[in-house]
């Protein structure tokens, strides 16, 4: 067995692309089908090709709601105040700050919940992020 991909389902691709590659994921392989009217975006970590995520869009979709129902994406990081700096800059609302230096929660423009964890040992505390409370639901 091996894991191929997760898949989420999201209304613009676009904005959720520009989402993911402010986390670092880039497109690996797109398929578009007319007859289906659906297109499948498969994003990727440079260098980790084979944990893909696989952006679903369904042209003639109205919105979808309930993603915290999900769960999460997990994703290690090599500096997770860099990486929540780098989203904040991108307009992304940081819902569970890294106050310990080692987990923070955003969520995508679909309200799907993404963990970025610091790989290795944690972060010394550090500000802005250790006294930034939680903003909504992560």
């Amino acid at each position: 067995m091996k894991y191929l991909h997760t898949m989420i389902r999201v209304s613009d691709p676009e904005e959720t692309m520009r989402f993911f590659a402010l986390l670092g994921l880039r497109e690996v392989r797109r398929i578009e089908n007319e007859a289906g009217r659906f297109s499948l975006i498969f994003l990727a970590a440079p260098g980790d090709e084979s944990a893909q995520v696989e952006l679903t869009h369904n042209w003639d979709e109205k919105g979808y709601t309930g993603g915290r129902n999900f769960g999460h994406l997990a994703y290690a990081v090599d500096n997770v105040y860099e990486a929540c700096q780098r989203l904040q800059d991108g307009g992304v609302t940081i819902n569970r700050p890294p106050r310990d230096g080692f987990m923070a929660f955003v969520r995508s423009p679909d309200g799907i919940s993404v963990e970025l964890l610091q790989a290795g040992a944690r972060l010394a505390p550090a500000e802005p992020w250790a006294s930034m409370p939680n903003v909504g639901e992560w």
